[in-house]
């Protein structure tokens, strides 16, 4: 695929890794459409020349109407990146008492269950782009974590959500290959996204502190290029991609 004649919806796209990858991907010619529930999004998608819609994607009916309304302003869908997603902690018991089973199934609703959702709705529209030469149509990338393999206490929700975006890489292509659809999924480590942002730069030095190489959080333009390449990189399918500076969380 040519980032320039793709057609991407980017879930999650008003800020940190999904504006970052809608943002490379204008900058290099794709049509994209950024889904969302912040109404700032927007403001943003004007911003960078993108389209909007304003989505849930744990609702069905949601998501179905913005990937119809984005496959009518793109004329088609081809690649989908999936970046929605919330950041949990809460040990399994706490001080508290157990784990909240609300904040739990929260967490599988937004990352799991709402990565899934776009998916497989994405999948219909870009199942309709007219082949390649080699019968592929497009591609899936979903937004792991390396929580999903080495998650750190007070992470189970989250990890949980993560591994299950993990899991379901390769069954989903396997799926998709009779229609020319691959799936792959990016795990990223610690970025300097708007929440980290918030936590203080003596925080942000002790997370940098121990990525192994090099010594720092990872720039959402990175997860961006990442997510370009497997555009580009028609070969590559049915795998997750660790991208954290060789770190593994204790």
């Amino acid at each position: 695929m040519e980032i320039s004649n793709t057609k991407a919806v980017i879930t999650g796209g008003a800020s940190g890794l999904g504006l970052a990858t809608a943002t490379l991907f204008r900058e290099n010619g794709a049509q994209v459409t950024i889904f969302d529930r912040d109404p700032n999004g927007q403001a943003v998608a004007a911003n960078i020349g993108a389209h909007f819609v304003l989505t849930d994607v744990t609702d069905e009916n949601s998501v179905q109407a913005a990937v119809a309304l984005a496959s009518s302003k793109m004329g088609g869908i081809s690649a989908a990146v999936n970046c929605a997603g919330i950041a949990t902690g809460e040990k399994t018991v706490g001080r508290d008492g157990p784990h909240s089973i609300e904040a739990f199934q929260r967490t599988i609703d937004i990352n799991l269950i709402g990565t899934f959702n776009v998916s497989r709705l994405a999948a219909v529209e870009i199942a309709k782009t007219e082949p390649a030469s080699d019968g592929a149509r497009g591609v899936i990338i979903n937004t792991a974590s390396i929580a999903a393999f080495d998650g750190q206490k007070g992470q189970a929700a989250y990890a949980a959500s993560k591994a299950g975006i993990a899991g379901m890489t390769l069954p989903m292509a396997r799926d998709l290959a009779n229609l020319g659809v691959r799936v792959m999924a990016i795990a990223p480590g610690i970025f300097m996204t708007p929440m980290l942002e918030g936590l203080g730069e003596e925080i942000q030095a002790g997370l940098a502190a121990s990525v192994t190489c090099p010594k720092r959080l990872g720039d959402p333009s990175e997860y961006a290029s990442l997510a370009k390449f497997i555009v580009e990189s028609g070969y590559l399918n049915g795998e997750t991609i660790r991208i954290d500076g060789a770190l593994r969380m204790q």
